[in-house]
């Protein structure tokens, strides 16, 4: 699913414009970006949970050249699905 779909499917089961809808999803995606931006988690209770994970200084190799670098400490987005979410999503998924 896209994110057209899904504003699509937002304007069609509330009757909002999609030009609405669009900008709000817009306006979402941006305040869940600038939170954890500012290192500010996001909690949506039933949905799930966008969160800041640190990632620990590691060292790599470079297969091609045989070379050793190391990855600095660093933090990246992540996402937690809430368990009323991971239960619908087993219960619905077929295999």
């Amino acid at each position: 699913m896209t994110k057209a779909d899904i504003v699509n499917e937002i304007s069609k089961n509330t009757g909002i414009e999609k030009i609405t809808v669009q900008k709000t999803v817009e306006a979402f995606m941006e305040a869940v970006k600038d939170s954890l931006s500012k290192d500010k988690n996001v909690y949506l209770r039933g949905f799930g949970s966008f969160i800041v994970k640190k990632r620990a200084k590691k060292t790599a190799r470079n297969i091609s050249k045989n070379t050793t670098i190391i990855i600095p400490e660093h933090f990246i987005p992540a996402f937690k699905p809430s368990k009323t979410f991971v239960n619908k999503v087993k219960t619905y998924v077929k295999k």
